[in-house]
């Protein structure tokens, strides 16, 4: 089922009949507690004042619109708007047509909503007057007195034809004091005018006004004494929903904004530790530079690696005298003096032919770098 439609103690759904297929209307009618007194009863004779004040301010409003040339012609319940001060107020004037006496225009008969549609409007009339709306104001007052509608009806004009032509060939005997009754004897001429077949029979607003109805007690309550009703109407039904609707929105994007604009916790280390890290950083990079400096000065490449050193068959490969500095790794300033070093190139021969020309050679350099210690 899906919800079409809402009111203050109902819900109207649509739906499809299971067995026939077709789609129908479902109401369901909300019980607050369970109690049948959460429905509003209708009024009673014991509540004849109050009837009397709302037929008598709908009366008057439309008295004053027919004053004014203007058929409001959709006089309904649900068009009749009631304040907290028991003001009534005719509203939805979507329908309303001016009429002008001296230049009378056709107009439409779909008007009128159709239980309180008028019998020429039924046969299809497009000449009329302020006859229907006083026909209207009749089913609403005969509504208020029994609780319910007087004149429900499914269908909007017979489908016979030369229907808007028919006339009755003969007079019926009208039944409105058997049918109702039960209502206040004072009401009963009223609703006999108000509901006359002929348009022209129904009067006017102003004379309504002046019926025994209202001229005899009980007389008709002070609006400020009327009861207090909900909104029912289901434009304010759906507003309360999204008005709920929209503050639960905006405290769900409050909250939403507090969360985003909450900055990440992140470590920020302090000045003087990124300092210290900072130097740290620095001397390591030094000692690696000086590490690999001095590591390329003790072992030189491979391609210088055998061109370096003295002949095998040598009794004294280094100087003796010769006494490196100590020198530490952390420093880069690693140069120190170095004595030049003969070196041998060539085919290594057998010890026992070269080793006199050798040992002479040897001699001579290690003189050569005594004398220029000496110096």
């Amino acid at each position: 089922m899906k919800s079409i439609g809402q009111g203050t103690y109902s819900n109207v759904y649509k739906a499809r009949d299971t067995l026939t297929g077709q789609i129908v209307a479902l109401k369901k009618v909300r019980f607050d507690n369970l109690e049948p007194d959460s429905l509003p009863a209708p009024i009673s004779n014991s509540r004849s004042p109050q009837v009397k004040c709302y037929v008598h301010q709908l009366l008057s409003g439309l008295e004053h619109c027919h004053n004014s040339n203007v058929l409001h012609r959709d006089i309904k319940g649900s068009n009749l708007l009631i304040d907290n001060d028991g003001v009534l107020e005719i509203s939805d004037f979507e329908l309303a047509s001016f009429l002008d006496p001296n230049n009378k225009q056709p107009i439409s008969s779909m008007v009128v909503t159709l239980w309180n549609r008028p019998p020429e409007l039924l046969l299809g009339a497009t000449d009329y007057g302020v006859g229907v709306d006083l026909w209207s104001a009749g089913c609403i007052l005969a509504e208020l007195l029994a609780g319910k509608p007087i004149m429900p009806g499914r269908t909007e004009k017979s489908k016979l034809p030369h229907a808007t032509i028919f006339k009755l060939q003969q007079s019926y005997k009208r039944c409105v004091a058997e049918t109702f009754k039960g209502f206040p004897p004072s009401s009963l001429p009223l609703i006999e005018t108000l509901l006359a077949i002929d348009p022209t029979e129904r009067l006017t607003a102003t004379a309504a006004l002046r019926s025994e109805f209202f001229t005899m007690k009980p007389y008709a309550c002070d609006p400020s004494s009327l009861p207090k009703y909900p909104p029912s109407k289901e434009i304010d039904a759906k507003l309360r929903d999204e008005e709920s609707r929209r503050m639960r929105a905006t405290s769900k994007g409050n909250t939403d904004v507090v969360k985003k604009s909450r900055p990440r916790a992140r470590a920020v280390p302090a000045p003087e530790a990124n300092a210290e890290l900072q130097a740290n950083l620095d001397r390591r990079r030094l000692i690696s530079h000086a590490n690999a400096k001095s590591k390329s000065e003790k072992f030189p490449p491979q391609h210088q690696d055998g061109a370096l050193g003295y002949p095998l068959g040598s009794s004294h490969h280094i100087d003796p005298g010769f006494d490196p500095p100590d020198v530490s790794f952390n420093s880069t300033n690693l140069s120190y003096p170095k004595p030049s070093i003969q070196t041998w190139s060539g085919p290594l021969g057998d010890a026992s032919t070269t080793g006199t020309s050798l040992k002479k050679k040897h001699l001579e350099a290690r003189a050569q770098s005594k004398s220029r210690s000496k110096r």
